[in-house]
């Protein structure tokens, strides 16, 4: 039984074969998160074997090998048909398989095995290796086929002929093959002043010692914990000594285990780590240098502590939270991806669906074809002025679409002393509309306070303080507020309000943490997000 493709995909295989017939033999397929690029790869290799082709598929890294041979298997192609290409004490050498599955620094360091086709994945990594074989007289009439969400590598143009693009980030999202995403700036930022750039980012040591500080750090857990709704979370540092801090910072504060991952942890160690986030034993996990590829997990919000200038690292890594998920026993349905920037990236760069690459890169200076970071500011999206908010809206989104916060637009009208103003019943009606939802959500944090305070033996006097510092006012207009249980989003503010306490005392007080899966997870029982 054939299988049914996706239309962006039947276009996709379409436009890559037609690409070969016209007499391209280096195309370019560009398949963002969601597109099925492991669908497309696996078809790409079964055409080849039902004519008798022998295949190599390229990867960057070692831990992808035994990925992509457990996914053409899972994808219909015979085990006795794929073999490693990984030295023959790997088990599944076979080096007389037709198809050869290894990375491109196994292969440059041995005789490359004849082939018909070569697919390389993650194609925007370029090795030397690479460069030269593909440049090699022996290969001139080899299809190279390259699979990446972001092929916007300087030079790519130069190694491949032919760009095909048959849907989008935001095309998969509307179908519903994406989750959508909600992108927050909350706290502050570090100074990125004095920190150079080096190759298109910023220098590592540069950047390190501007984000590596304790305040920064502090900022990153106190935001998760008042915003994050403790959902699964995947945090990217700088480098190992900035994620090893912010895992160290969680686990001061309670959210125990919080996991670390960078490029060198054991592959038995990995593969705990990740089965205890998937089971939601473990909800976060900070890392560097080795999440933005290859990983496929239930991931609900991402934080972005490590500044870059980079749109392909930047639209890989908030990638890994756009999958879609099943309903998870601990979480619940997935509804979107909540995206805490502590970085302004998405200020500089735009979100991932705004950007668009129209060809690959020649190298030439300036035409890189992708967003700058000097786009014109009045295209990028804006931090809602709301003090409590700190949603990034859309350009030319004037009212907040998470607070519903409207900023005073100014006037061209000009009133003299006495004259009147008409209002509307429109906007007589707008007004009662938004002061009864403020009204209704103030009696109901007020509720939740009531109820916390009651069960926790806090003074009358400590629910008007937490009040005031939620409201910046205080309760007095309020009266016979019946006490409510206390959502997951209150009780996470109220443990970062203690950690800043006791921050400013030495000690803490007032706050025990809830023990339930159900509270602290943000999970069936948690607010509407």
């Amino acid at each position: 039984m054939s299988r049914v493709f996706f239309p962006h995909q039947t276009e996709a295989l379409n436009a890559l074969y037609a690409s070969l017939r016209n007499g391209k033999r280096r195309p370019m397929m560009m398949l963002p998160t969601g597109a099925g690029k492991t669908v497309l790869a696996s078809e790409i290799v079964k055409r080849a074997l039902a004519k008798d082709k022998r295949v190599t598929f390229v990867v960057p890294s070692i831990e992808l090998v035994s990925q992509a041979i457990a996914s053409f298997e899972e994808h219909g192609i015979s085990a006795d048909l794929i073999g490693a290409l990984q030295g023959s004490n790997h088990r599944r050498f076979n080096p007389a398989a037709p198809v050869q599955v290894g990375t491109v620094q196994t292969i440059a360091r041995r005789t490359i095995q004849p082939c018909d086709v070569v697919v390389v994945d993650e194609a925007h990594v370029v090795f030397d290796a690479m460069r030269k074989w593909i440049g090699s007289e022996e290969y001139a009439r080899v299809p190279f086929i390259g699979l990446s969400a972001t092929p916007w590598s300087s030079g790519l143009g130069l190694l491949y002929d032919d760009l095909i693009q048959t849907t989008s980030t935001q095309a998969l999202i509307d179908a519903g093959r994406l989750s959508p995403f909600r992108v927050f700036a909350p706290g502050e930022r570090p100074d990125l002043t004095g920190v150079r750039t080096v190759a298109g980012d910023y220098h590592k040591g540069d950047l390190e010692k501007a984000v590596n500080k304790p305040k920064l750090v502090a900022d990153i857990v106190e935001t998760w914990l008042e915003r994050g709704e403790g959902r699964p979370t995947f945090i990217f540092g700088v480098d190992r000594a900035h994620a090893r801090s912010i895992q160290a910072e969680f686990e001061r504060v309670g959210i125990m285990p919080c996991g670390y991952v960078d490029g060198f942890t054991d592959s038995g160690e990995r593969a705990d780590l990740f089965r205890r986030f998937r089971s939601g034993e473990m909800k976060v996990i900070s890392s560097v240098g080795c999440l933005t590829t290859g990983i496929d997990a239930d991931v609900r919000c991402l934080v972005l502590a490590r500044p870059t200038k980079s749109a392909m690292l930047y639209t890989q890594i908030i990638g890994r939270g756009l999958r879609t998920a099943a309903d998870h026993p601990v979480y619940g349905p997935k509804l979107d991806c909540l995206i805490l920037d502590h970085t302004d990236t998405t200020a500089r760069l735009g979100f991932v669906t705004d950007i668009h690459v129209p060809r690959l890169d020649d190298g030439a200076p300036n035409k890189a074809g992708i967003r700058k970071i000097q786009a014109k500011e009045e295209a990028l999206p804006k931090v809602c002025p709301s003090p409590s908010c700190s949603f990034l809206k859309p350009a030319k989104v004037h009212a907040c679409p998470s607070c519903g916060f409207e900023p005073a637009k100014p006037t061209t009208i000009v009133c003299e002393d006495g004259s009147l103003v008409e209002v509307t019943q429109a906007d007589a009606a707008r007004a009662k509309a938004q002061a009864k939802a403020d009204l209704a959500e103030q009696r109901s944090i007020l509720g939740q306070l009531q109820s916390y305070a009651a069960s926790h033996g806090n003074k009358s006097g400590w629910v008007g303080h937490k009040y005031k510092a939620w409201f910046g006012d205080w309760p007095n207009a309020h009266r016979n507020v019946p006490d409510v249980e206390p959502s997951p989003r209150v009780l996470s503010w109220l443990r970062a309000q203690n950690i800043r306490w006791a921050k400013g005392s030495g000690k803490a007080r007032g706050f025990r943490a809830p023990t339930s899966p159900a509270t602290v997870s943000g999970g069936r029982n948690a607010e509407a997000r």
